[in-house]
C-alpha cells in the first residue's frame, strides 16, 4: 500500500505543448505589422460654436460666412446682410468650380475671415458635403512666378449646423 501512494505522489507534470502558438504569432505578427502601414487615417477639424460667445462691435461687423447647401441649390450668405449669391444645381451636380471662384472673391474682400459656417438640409450626401467643404476651404491657384498650381486657404475653421427652412 506505501508504493501505491508514493507512486501517485511522483508524478510527472505534463509538458504544455505551445509549438502550435508560436507558429501563430510567427505567421501573425508580421502580417500585422504589413497590413500597418497600408491604413491610413485622416481628420479634419471642425470648431463648433460654444454655448456662449461674447460679443464686441468688431466681431459683429466681420463677415459671417454662411454656405448652406440645399438639393436644389447651394446659397452663399452673410449672417448679418444675408444672401450673397445662389448657385443652382445643374444636371450634372452641383457646380463646386463656380463655388469655390466665388468664395476665392469673397475671401478677398475679407482677407482676415477664416471662419465659415456649413448649413446642410437633413439628406444632403455624405460626398456633397466633403466636395463643399473642401471648396471652403482651399482654392487652388496659378503662381505667377513659376506658373505651377498651388492650393491657397480660404476659409480653414469650419463649422457645421442644420439648415434653415427654404422660406427663411
Amino acid at each position: 500500500m506505501a508504493g501505491l501512494l508514493n507512486r501517485r505522489r511522483h508524478h510527472e507534470t505534463a509538458d504544455i505543448n505551445v509549438t502550435a502558438f508560436m507558429n501563430l504569432m510567427v505567421i501573425l505578427v508580421p502580417f500585422l505589422l504589413i497590413t500597418a502601414v497600408f491604413s491610413r487615417v485622416s481628420v479634419l477639424e471642425l470648431n463648433l460654436p460654444g454655448p456662449s460667445a461674447e460679443s464686441n462691435e468688431q466681431i459683429e461687423n466681420a463677415l459671417n460666412l454662411e454656405v448652406t447647401v440645399r438639393e436644389s441649390s447651394i446659397e452663399i450668405g452673410d449672417r448679418r446682410t444675408g444672401l450673397l449669391k445662389r448657385f443652382k444645381r445643374g444636371p450634372e451636380g452641383h457646380d463646386y468650380a463656380a463655388l469655390s471662384a466665388y468664395l476665392k472673391k469673397v475671401k478677398a474682400r475679407a482677407p482676415n475671415v477664416d471662419e465659415a459656417t456649413l448649413l446642410l438640409e437633413p439628406d444632403i450626401p455624405y460626398d456633397v458635403l466633403v466636395q463643399v467643404m473642401d471648396a471652403v476651404r482651399v482654392v487652388v491657384v496659378e503662381e505667377a512666378e513659376t506658373g505651377t498650381m498651388a492650393m491657397a486657404e480660404l476659409f480653414p475653421e469650419i463649422s457645421i449646423g442644420d439648415a434653415p427652412a427654404a422660406g427663411r
